[in-house]
């Protein structure tokens, strides 16, 4: 079958729009609109059979139903939509009815067409290009700031706002915060009497106390924090901090001076917790982030329950250092964490002073190793660990992380 032949198979379905039938040969030849492709298409066709010219109503397309004569009228809407949203580039795609997509594909299938182009992809590029002019923004396939869906079944145009991220240190000083929110474990949520109808476990937590300046400096809907690990709620975060990313949902500004972000985010935390700001980010680096296995560095106030000499304490540290531990899940986190055994080392352990016949320990250990339990032993859950060593109870009094390391930082 010729080209001809194909075009009048094709006018046989049915009222077709010039934009619609040069589709069905979208990518034959270069430099032409699927609109010009089609109407040549259908005057050579008109030539050949001697017939006079018939110019098609787009409204009555039976494929489109007119929609790709409605370019400039959907560019309109996505640029209305678009209003009050800080953005560099955009990307528009659409939604097609099934029976509109059904119908296009019935034709390529019955006539081995082997080079039609989508209707999606028309609406896409035309669209595009539309908003493009009417805004002064550029299209970008790949990392758009925000993306238009063009909704052909409800004739109504959809915003998404793609996130905004950064990346920085946090440090916590106040013992009784966790990482992120927690839901009130009771009702979930929801708002009960337990939670002071907050729906919180907890008033604050260090997502929430760097988030709301976040969500107020971007105007954004919510802010994530992914951490590199996290510390136990009675844990400080001191030293050099640790590193996180934020990721800020659906902003309506994007360009923020983050120096001033920081010094806001500092000045509202009060001293609980405090950032620093080092750079722009993406979702590649949350990734990175948490694959990244970071060696941390511990400061603990060790207690003993009964005497231990100085020496005697050195010398249980000396039988941990460099030693593999294996730790089955803590009891305290078995609620919440799969039940199996991890293997992890200590890197390095020592004393570095005593208070009140308490011992004051530095430990780095290797990610997931868990510090209170290497020196309670956990029931023996933990094996070697600090109690077994010295054949009495021992426990944790105070933890802090004092340092934040990737195994890269370490020369690993």
């Amino acid at each position: 079958m010729d080209i001809i032949e194909e075009v009048e198979a094709i006018l046989g379905y049915g009222e077709t729009c010039n934009n619609c039938l040069g589709r069905f040969f979208g990518k034959r030849s270069f430099g032409l609109t699927n609109e010009e492709r089609g109407r040549a298409l259908r005057i050579t066709r008109e030539l050949a059979a001697n017939e006079p010219h018939h110019e098609p109503d787009p409204e009555s397309c039976w494929i489109c139903g007119g929609e790709l004569s409605r370019v400039d009228v959907w560019a309109a809407r996505v640029a209305e939509a678009v209003q009050g949203i800080e953005f560099d580039t955009f990307l528009v795609g659409t939604r097609v009815p099934p029976l509109v997509a059904e119908s296009e594909e019935m034709v390529w299938s019955d006539l081995s067409l082997r080079d039609p182009e989508p209707l999606k992809a028309e609406m896409n590029r035309e669209v595009g290009k539309a908003v493009s002019a009417l805004t002064g923004k550029e299209a970008d396939l790949k990392r758009p700031d925000v993306v238009a869906i063009l909704d052909l079944a409800t004739d109504a145009v959809e915003i998404q706002v793609n996130p905004v991220f950064f990346v920085g240190r946090y440090l916590k000083y106040e013992r009784g915060i966790p990482q992120t929110h927690w839901d009130c474990r009771t009702c979930r949520g929801a708002g009960c009497e337990r939670c002071n109808f907050t729906g919180k476990q907890y008033a604050d937590s260090v997502e929430e106390l760097i988030g709301r300046p976040v969500i107020e400096a971007f105007d954004a809907e919510n802010a994530v924090l992914h951490g590199a690990g996290r510390e136990d709620i009675d844990a400080r975060m001191l030293g050099s901090g640790r590193p996180f990313v934020m990721e800020v949902e659906e902003p309506r500004k994007r360009s923020v001076d983050l120096a001033a972000l920081e010094e806001e985010i500092n000045r509202q935390a009060e001293g609980r917790v405090a950032v620093h700001l080092t750079g722009w980010a993406d979702r590649k680096m949350v990734q990175s982030l948490k694959s990244d296995k970071a060696h941390k560095k511990y400061r603990i106030l060790v207690e003993i329950d009964g005497p231990v000499t100085p020496d005697e304490f050195r010398a249980a540290l000396d039988q941990l250092k460099g030693v593999t531990i294996r730790q089955r899940t803590p009891t305290r986190v078995s609620h919440r964490r799969a039940d199996k055994v991890r293997e992890r080392q200590v890197l390095d352990i020592r004393c570095t002073g005593t208070q009140d016949d308490r011992y004051w320990v530095e430990v780095v250990g290797e990610a997931g190793l868990y510090i209170k339990e290497l020196v309670s032993g956990d029931g023996g859950r933990t094996q070697p660990s600090l109690a077994q060593i010295l054949g009495r109870t021992a426990s944790v009094v105070s933890l802090d992380v004092v340092l934040v390391k990737t195994a890269n930082e370490y020369g690993e």
